[in-house]
């Protein structure tokens, strides 16, 4: 049984359903998110979920989109504190080495968002949309083919890392990103 919480009004209520929606593709993937599910895990009413969204493709393109939009944010904070081109490279390092960016949860549903975005548009265009903003990021201090660079290395090291039982080192890191900015 579901439990419910606030008014009828509650303001809340799309964003609670957004997070639980995360937290269940976390838990269960995409194949097994389902409304019942997201709707036990936000603390809300079945029939929240056809009231806010417009069917489970509706609610994932939403969970994806802040989960993009909240790395992002991170991931340009990082560059945008950077002064000099030498804290720039240092600024990449920690967003691949960092414990900041990057936690198992969020790598966790970053390889559910790409394997979900392969078969569904609006999620594809929520992952270029995250590619986008992050080579804004890094544009700020490299030139457009370095950025580009520069952010397939920080998700290429970063799904590696994850997953290797021997991960790349923090130097071994600072030393590839300085040989691709120099």
């Amino acid at each position: 049984m579901t439990r419910t919480t606030g008014t009828p009004n509650d303001p809340t209520r799309r964003d609670r359903i957004i997070d639980a929606a995360l937290t269940v593709i976390a838990e269960r993937g995409v194949v097994g998110t389902t409304h019942r599910r997201v709707a036990e895990a936000a603390g809300v009413p079945l029939g929240s979920m056809t009231y806010h969204f417009d069917g489970m493709r509706d609610l994932l393109v939403a969970a994806f989109t802040r989960l993009a939009e909240s790395m992002s944010a991170r991931y340009r904070a990082l560059l945008d504190a950077a002064e000099t081109p030498q804290q720039a490279r240092d600024a990449v390092v920690e967003i691949i080495c960092g414990p900041g960016l990057g936690t198992p949860r969020e790598l966790l549903l970053i390889y559910e968002l790409y394997a979900f975005a392969e078969r569904t548009p609006p999620v594809k265009d929520v992952t270029r949309a995250w590619m986008r903003a992050s080579r804004v990021a890094l544009s700020r201090h490299f030139d457009a083919r370095t950025a580009r660079a520069l952010d397939a290395l920080v998700e290429g090291l970063t799904i590696h890392n994850s997953m290797d039982a021997d991960p790349m080192d923090r130097r071994d890191v600072a030393a590839i990103v300085d040989a691709i900015s120099a």
